[in-house]
């Protein structure tokens, strides 16, 4: 009984390919692995197109995600540095205390209780 060849793997993976294809007309067990290899390859190829166009609609996504918050924050940033009334009272460092919102406040800054 003869041996199956194992030397598929490592001549697709290793030789050039005119080495691979020597070993193809003469080896049957080789050539039937690469019958079944392009089959899985035709199937691949037909799938193809239904993978590419999912995967630009999430790029095009990511894309329209990072626009908005660009846009955003722009704008945030552009009504805090151009209106001077919300620009004065938040500024780095500077922290707002319960008699600055309009609380009773006793001797200590706590806010009073009666």
């Amino acid at each position: 009984m003869k041996e199956k060849c194992t030397k598929y793997e490592g001549l697709f993976t290793f030789a050039d390919d005119e080495t691979f294809n020597e070993h193809l007309k003469v080896c049957e067990d080789c050539r039937k692995e690469q019958e079944m290899m392009d089959k899985v390859s035709d199937l691949l190829k037909e799938v193809k197109p239904f993978y590419i166009k999912k995967r630009k609609n999430t790029a095009v996504l990511k894309l329209a995600c990072a626009m908005f918050l660009i846009l955003f924050s722009g704008t945030v940033m552009g009504i805090i540095n151009f209106n001077t009334d919300i620009s004065d009272i938040i500024k780095y460092g500077t922290v707002l205390s319960a008699e600055d919102l309009g609380f009773p406040v006793d001797s200590y800054g706590l806010i009073m209780v009666e």
